[in-house]
């Protein structure tokens, strides 16, 4: 194995640990406001590793990304991903998510996570999952 193919796939391992406290976290009903925005949090941190883990892999396919945009737009060409839309809302959240805090914008968030970001990101789990 070369250093970029142990690269994405010690990324891979991390995405996949925080992806299941994703999961988890999705999968609990009637939560309250304090656990909405932990499930922002853990969404924030999970998609990090997933688009630098695509990021990783495409370069170890030889693919030069740099960018989060970039890296989704050819994660998409080699059908990585299956939604290129979706990732791209998931990557302009991003920023909503992180760098503003009210309970309209929380409570959006978290209903975008839990019915069409988490999807993507256990579409993503599922076909490099097999690769590894």
């Amino acid at each position: 194995m070369n250093e970029r193919d142990i690269r994405w796939k010690q990324r891979f391992q991390n995405y996949e640990k925080a992806f299941k406290h994703l999961e988890e976290a999705v999968l609990k009903t009637n939560l309250s406001d304090l656990e909405k925005a932990g499930v922002i949090q853990i969404y924030e941190f999970t998609f990090e590793l997933a688009w630098k883990t695509l990021k990783d892999y495409l370069e170890e396919k030889e693919v030069l990304v740099k960018f989060p945009r970039d890296t989704i737009k050819e994660a998409f060409k080699y059908e990585i991903i299956d939604n290129g839309d979706i990732w791209m809302d998931m990557l302009d959240k991003r920023n909503l998510m992180a760098h503003t805090y009210n309970e309209t914008n929380a409570e959006l968030a978290y209903k975008l996570i839990v019915n069409n970001f988490y999807p993507a990101l256990k579409q993503v789990i599922t076909k490099l999952g097999v690769e590894i």
